[in-house]
C-alpha cells in the first residue's frame, strides 16, 4: 500500500544518512520512477528531502530536520497511536503491528512518556463484548481479497433468511454501529451492494483476479431520514434500565415519576426493529401512549405467551 510505503521510506531516511533510489526500489519491489514519485509526495507533505547525484548520491532528509525527528507533533503522534491501538484489537495483521513500530520510532526519547500518556487517555475498543471468531476469520479473508484484488464467493441471507449464492468484487471494509460490512460489486445482481458480515456464510477467496472499477461510496448516514420518520412515544421505565434507554434518547426526554421510575419520550418508528427494542426491556418498561402502539405490543406479548403455552 502506498501510505505504508511512504511511512517506511520516511523511517529509513530518518535512520540512514543517505540512500539511493535503486536501493529503495529494490527494497519495496517497485520501479525507481515510483520511488521518485513517493519522494515528491513526502516533500509536498512538508518533510524536506534533498537529492544528491553521482557516485554515493541518493536521498536524505535535511540534517536539521533529521536530528529533531520533527515528523509529527506530540498531539499528532498521540492521535495516530490511539487509532492504531484501537485497530490492532479489531483488525489483526502484521501491517498494523509494523505501523505501530514505525510510528513509535518517530518519538523522541524526551517525549516518549508524555506521548504514551496522551495516547492512553482515550481507549477505543471496537471489538464486541462477546467474541465472534467467525467475524475475525471473515475479516482476514476479505482483507486478503482487497489487497490481492481477488473475487469473493459466499452465501448471503437477506432479512427474511432467504439465501443466495454471490460472487463479488470487494472494494471497502466498513465498521458501522458495532457491525462489520463490506462494499462490493455483485456479479449476480450486476450492481454495487453493501454486505453485512453477520449474514455471510461459506466465505471463500477465489483464484480469479478482477480489474477494479470506479465505485461509489456507500450511504452510511441516515440520521436526517430517521429523524423525519421517528415519532415520540411515552414509556414508563424502571431505573435499572435507564442506562439502556439513554442509548436511544437524551436526558432532556426523561423525567422522574415516583420512586425508582421515569417517564421517557422515546423516539420510535413503527417497525419490527423498534418493537423488538421495547420488548427487550422486559417488565421494566411499559408503553403508555399512543394507544395503538400499546395495543400492538400487547398482541406481540400474547403471541409469545401462546408460543410457550402450547
Amino acid at each position: 500500500m502506498k501510505i505504508q510505503r511512504l511511512i517506511s521510506i520516511i523511517t529509513i531516511l530518518l535512520d540512514k544518512k543517505r540512500i539511493g533510489a535503486q536501493e529503495l526500489a529494490d527494497m519495496f519491489e517497485v520501479s525507481p520512477r515510483t520511488i521518485y514519485r513517493d519522494i515528491d509526495a513526502i516533500n509536498m507533505a512538508g518533510i524536506p528531502i534533498c537529492s544528491t547525484s553521482g557516485v554515493g548520491g541518493g536521498f536524505e532528509i535535511m540534517q536539521e530536520y533529521k536530528i529533531e525527528k520533527n515528523v509529527f507533533t506530540t498531539a499528532e503522534l498521540s492521535a495516530i497511536l490511539m487509532g492504531l491501538y484501537s485497530l490492532t484489537d479489531t483488525v489483526r495483521g502484521d501491517e498494523l503491528i509494523n505501523a505501530l513500530a514505525k510510528v513509535k520510532s518517530f518519538i523522541p526519547a524526551t517525549k516518549a512518556q508524555d506521548i504514551e500518556l496522551k495516547a492512553n487517555q482515550i481507549y477505543i475498543d471496537l471489538s464486541p463484548w462477546m467474541g465472534n471468531k467467525n467475524a475475525e476469520k471473515q475479516l482476514t479473508i476479505i482483507k486478503a481479497a482487497l489487497q490481492e484484488k481477488k473475487l469473493l464467493s459466499f452465501e448471503y441471507s437477506d432479512r427474511h433468511s432467504n439465501k443466495t449464492a454471490r460472487i463479488v468484487e470487494p472494494y471497502q471494509l466498513i465498521l458501522k454501529s458495532n457491525h462489520w460490512y463490506f462494499q462490493g460489486y455483485c456479479r449476480v445482481r450486476n450492481d454495487f451492494r453493501l454486505f453485512r458480515l453477520g449474514r455471510i456464510s461459506n466465505l471463500k477467496m477465489r483464484e480469479e483476479n478482477f480489474t477494479p472499477r470506479d465505485y461509489p461510496k456507500p450511504q452510511l448516514d441516515f440520521s436526517n431520514m430517521w429523524e423525519q420518520m421517528q415519532t415520540k412515544i411515552k414509556i414508563r421505565v424502571h431505573q435499572s434500565i435507564l442506562d439502556r434507554v439513554l442509548d436511544y434518547c437524551s436526558y432532556e426526554d426523561i423525567f422522574p415519576c415516583g420512586n425508582d421510575y421515569y417517564i421517557a419520550q422515546f423516539p420510535f418508528i413503527e417497525n419490527e426493529y423498534y418493537f423488538d427494542i421495547l420488548l427487550s426491556f422486559g417488565d421494566k418498561c411499559e408503553c403508555l401512549e399512543p394507544l395503538d402502539i400499546r395495543t400492538k405490543i400487547k398482541e406481540k406479548l400474547k403471541n409469545i405467551l401462546d408460543l410457550y403455552s402450547s
